[in-house]
């Protein structure tokens, strides 16, 4: 068996530690080719000790000189780049055989894009990459022959619950439904007067997932979710209407898929993201991912509820851009982008995302993703509008 070269675009958030972990525990079939990584130098010198890749990437200049130093006075003999361009470069190297594509955020776009138009086999942690240029990146899989698994948990388990040839259409596959799972998040139960009152600590105090503060806030809004219903559409050429959210406060059931006979095929398991990391990694074989199996024995209850699209607005508004199509779901990802960082910088009240995401999807009609500098633009433009939004105090 040939060692698989991987690089891993955000090394050192959850998901790039936890497929580092994967690496770790099966040496024979992983190597950590390049790994790359915003700006945690610390952590990502740690990884490099650990890992001894052949690059190592930070976004920023200095840092990245930093690196070098540390790894030079170490005796690492690793290739420090930086930049856009260098994440780019990794995600296409010969030489690389799968990308995890894990960076959060619109940063992801470009370097995964760049992966399947090398053909490589995207691991796809990144919903933006299909939020903002569903169109684009699909249609690069196809061209480039690239290999394309989900690594988001409810996305994987409809893999898994898909048949093999879904792609000749889930109609003709007998696919009735997509019910695509969701915990709900922290506020769930909270009365809607209290919503208000959301502090930047109890939004990343997630339930059952251990998570970054952007994911984090998104599943506490359930914009993750609404990011997830246009993945999902991307990914199994789904219209919206087949696609149910359905709140499942344990997070047992990963998703599900209905099908025209009445049968309910699901993906069960404990919510740890090395489970659909290590399916990701070593498909169309199963590895250990160092995960406990679910003990069923355990498990008192499973309860499903419909989602409150007033509690839940973001959820609702990526329905509607989704509806819209073209450049709207970049407008709504740029936008809502935007609105976190304000609210983890109290600059935004809780309340106050989905207000102003649905101020700028207002303002700023959409038009067509007919090429990535025009989803760039669309971006760039609704990151403008919506911290003008916010300078004028408008959504506080």
């Amino acid at each position: 068996m040939s060692i698989q070269n991987i690089t891993v675009l955000g090394s050192t958030g959850s998901i790039g530690v936890s497929t580092l972990d994967i690496i770790r525990r099966h040496p024979e079939r992983y190597r950590a080719f390049a790994l790359c990584a915003h700006s945690q130098i610390d952590k990502l010198f740690e990884q490099c000790q650990e890992f001894r890749p052949r690059f190592a990437v930070l976004r920023d200049a200095q840092l990245a000189g930093e690196l070098a130093e540390r790894c030079r006075l170490a005796g690492l003999d690793i290739e420090i780049r930086h930049g856009l361009e260098a994440l780019i470069e990794m995600s296409s190297l010969p030489e690389v055989d799968s990308v995890m594509a894990a960076i959060v955020g619109a940063a992801g776009l470009e370097p995964t894009l760049a992966a399947a138009k090398s053909g490589k086999k995207v691991m796809l942690a990144n919903k933006e990459v299909l939020v903002m240029a569903g169109e684009l990146f699909m249609q690069a899989v196809r061209e480039h022959g690239a290999t394309l698994l989900p690594v988001d948990s409810e996305h994987n388990a409809i893999f898994q619950s898909l048949p093999a040839d879904f792609g000749r259409g889930l109609d003709a596959c007998g696919v009735r439904k997509i019910l695509l799972t969701a915990s709900g998040g922290p506020f769930r139960d909270t009365p809607l007067a209290a919503l208000s009152d959301v502090t930047p600590e109890a939004a990343c105090a997630h339930p059952n997932w251990v998570m970054g503060r952007k994911i984090s806030v998104d599943s506490a809004t359930m914009m993750n979710k609404g990011l997830e219903v246009i993945e999902a559409h991307w990914l199994f050429a789904a219209p919206p209407e087949l696609i149910q959210v359905v709140v499942h406060p344990q997070s047992v059931i990963h998703s599900a898929v209905q099908y025209a006979d009445g049968s309910v095929l699901a993906q069960l398991g404990n919510p740890d993201m090395r489970t659909p990391i290590a399916y990701a990694m070593a498909y169309p074989e199963r590895i250990d991912a160092g995960v406990e199996s679910l003990d069923l024995f355990k498990m008192a209850r499973l309860d499903f509820f419909e989602p409150d699209f007033e509690r839940f607005r973001c959820l609702q508004l990526a329905y509607d851009a989704l509806h819209v199509g073209g450049t709207a779901s970049a407008i709504l990802n740029a936008a809502n982008e935007t609105a976190v960082a304000a609210f983890l910088d109290r600059q935004l009240s809780f309340l106050g995302i989905a207000r102003l995401n649905e101020a700028v999807l207002a303002a700023f009609p959409a038009g067509p993703e007919g090429s990535l500098s025009d989803v760039l633009a669309a971006d760039a433009e609704a990151r403008h509008l919506a911290g003008q939004m916010i300078r004028e105090n408008r959504f506080a």
